[in-house]
């Protein structure tokens, strides 16, 4: 599964392994999240960094430390949400700055 890039973030496939591979997808000023749903697989996505200082985003940051603390299974930073969930926060985003 390729790339899809949109204008607020870039969606990745998480099956990719090499640490390599995942920094050459993260371009500069962006970070990636991974987002674990319920039922879903887990979704890699880059957003970029401003998104990180939003009060909607802090929200979903302080719910990942609640669940994960620093021990984020996928060894990335990682958000309990679902993915159409995180999709519709992210487009609300990038509205807003």
């Amino acid at each position: 599964m390729g790339i899809l890039r949109l204008p607020f973030m870039v969606h990745a496939n998480a099956k990719q392994t090499s640490s390599s591979s995942f920094k050459s997808n993260v371009p500069k000023g962006h970070v990636a999240v991974y987002v674990v749903g319920e039922l879903q697989k887990n979704k890699r996505f880059v957003v970029p960094i401003s998104y990180l200082n939003h009060p909607l985003f802090l929200d979903l940051l302080n719910r990942a430390e609640e669940e994960f603390g620093f021990n984020h299974p996928l060894g990335g930073l990682t958000i309990p949400c679902k993915e159409d969930a995180f999709i519709n926060l992210t487009s609300q985003l990038v509205k807003t700055i």
